[in-house]
């Protein structure tokens, strides 16, 4: 069983010009290469969500981090000397049972509690696809943790957490610390 989370993706809106004015994109997915959609990026607002933003196409470049707000000069706030040319989201897929096996959920979002949300009651592996993520061996991010960097976690035991759940998972970002 599967559920990518359509009801979980972030959702940014890019503009041409500053101050949101000019012609727009509306993202919800990775997007490698902006000038397909527009000619500049030089705003933009994120309704939901986090998301890398990059001055080079294919997420190279100097990049940014953004979270849910309104970014009316995109290229003095970040001091990229570029407008954006490309964007990701967070996102990990957790896994029921070891090698990627069982019930699987794909997450861009905080999690306080895979019971509550995924009917799981243990997480064994993942594949931490973009971002930073923090899991905790209880709900509402309490207890023993472990730092997670992008990778295929094929099994948790096999990383010396015999014995370990994970219940709660939290992206890293600035605004917890």
């Amino acid at each position: 069983m599967s559920n990518t989370g359509m009801n979980m993706r972030g959702k940014i809106t890019f503009y041409e010009e500053k101050n949101f004015q000019g012609r727009s994109y509306e993202c919800m997915n990775d997007c490698s290469d902006m000038t397909s959609n527009l000619s500049r990026c030089q705003s933009c607002r994120v309704e939901s969500g986090c998301f890398m933003v990059y001055d080079r196409s294919n997420y190279m470049g100097n990049q940014y981090f953004m979270k849910r707000g309104e970014y009316s000069d995109s290229m003095s706030m970040m001091g990229m000397r570029d407008c954006i040319k490309s964007c990701r989201q967070f996102r990990m897929k957790i896994y029921e049972r070891e090698n990627f096996g069982g019930q699987s959920h794909e997450m861009m979002e905080d999690c306080d509690n895979i019971m509550d949300r995924y009917r799981m009651n243990d997480c064994q592996s993942c594949n931490v696809m973009d971002g930073h993520w923090l899991m905790y061996e209880q709900a509402q991010y309490r207890g023993k943790m472990m730092y997670m960097r992008p990778g295929e976690y094929k099994s948790f035991r096999d990383m010396g957490m015999s014995n370990q759940k994970f219940m709660s998972m939290r992206r890293i970002m600035d605004s917890y610390y």
